[in-house]
């Protein structure tokens, strides 16, 4: 418990800069916090994020989520019962970034402010989001991907959906980089999985078909998960696969070499800023359209360097 204190706090210092003491706000303030889903550790970390600085603002939070990503009916039950309590804001993290929309219309004529965090929603309906520069961190993966194939080869994408900022933005970000930087890299084929094991039968399939690839990357902790099962099952040599996010599952198959590395996410300043952007916006303060908390690559080789060990989650 001691280490993981240490870890937690860490990342917070790392990520944002905290010292001193933060102004209290109002001990009635209520913000709710909706996520895309719980299956995965990375939401766990998020949340961890959000208490800290719920505590640290002395405001009162909830942090709710379906049980799987692909819920969206869910999450907008959620999302509508958070509405009704009246908060001082609100926090979402949509899995269907379209679907949310009638209700944020609701939630900005009754001038509530929402923070998106994690996966963004176009438009003005929200006043900020706190995510991760995905499209960039997406192109960090593809640089990396194609260094390690000799910047020559057939890739793959699996990527966790094509309906959330996350999973666009992603799978874009891969793509253009690929293009512009890598003109002798072709990724031949693009398909999603929500869930591990959705994903493993997607990516053995495209293994299958395309004997010939050299690489592959999966956009999220899920597609990872379940890519590494894949290439267990079917015994799979010599195709380099990055992934997405962290956790325990994602980082023991990158130290067995059934993984190259991947890409992390600051899943606790994500949890963090999100409540402190949503006090601010509730006392009627400014706040950064967007606000970006980082991401890094991480390898077998640099899982202990010190700004990134905080950062990786079990």
């Amino acid at each position: 418990m001691a280490a993981n204190r240490r870890h937690f706090v860490m990342a917070l210092a790392l990520a944002l800069g905290l010292s001193g003491t933060v102004p209290a706000a109002d001990q009635r303030t209520f913000i709710p916090l909706i996520a895309r889903g719980f299956q995965h550790q990375f939401w766990q970390s998020v949340k961890k994020g959000a208490e800290q600085a719920a505590q640290d603002y002395k405001v009162t939070i909830s942090f709710e989520a379906p049980e799987a990503e692909w819920m969206v009916d869910k999450q907008i039950d959620m999302l509508a019962a958070g509405l009704a309590r009246r908060p001082g804001a609100i926090g979402l993290a949509a899995t269907d970034s379209q679907a949310v929309i009638p209700l944020l219309r609701k939630a900005k004529a009754a001038k509530v402010p929402v923070v998106a965090f994690d996966s963004g929603v176009s438009g003005d309906l929200t006043a900020t989001t706190v995510m991760t520069d995905n499209a960039a961190a997406a192109g960090l993966a593809a640089d990396k991907l194609a260094a390690l194939l000799g910047d020559a080869g057939d890739v793959l994408l699996l990527a966790h959906d094509q309906v959330s900022t996350t999973g666009v933005l992603r799978r874009d970000g891969f793509l253009d980089q690929m293009r512009k930087a890598h003109p002798k890299i072709r990724v031949i084929e693009v398909q999603y999985a929500a869930d591990p094991l959705k994903a493993a039968e997607v990516a053995r399939a495209m293994v299958q078909a395309h004997p010939r690839a050299k690489g592959l990357f999966c956009t999220n902790e899920a597609t990872a998960l379940g890519a590494g099962k894949a290439m267990k099952e079917i015994r799979k040599s010599g195709l380099v696969v990055v992934g997405f996010d962290s956790g325990k599952g994602q980082k023991d198959l990158i130290n067995e070499g059934v993984m190259a590395g991947a890409i992390t996410q600051n899943p606790v300043g994500i949890g963090y800023k999100t409540v402190e952007a949503a006090v601010k916006l509730s006392r009627g303060e400014g706040v950064p359209k967007v606000i970006d908390t980082g991401y890094f690559w991480y390898d077998k080789s640099s899982m202990r360097d010190p700004r990134i060990a905080p950062l990786l989650y079990d």
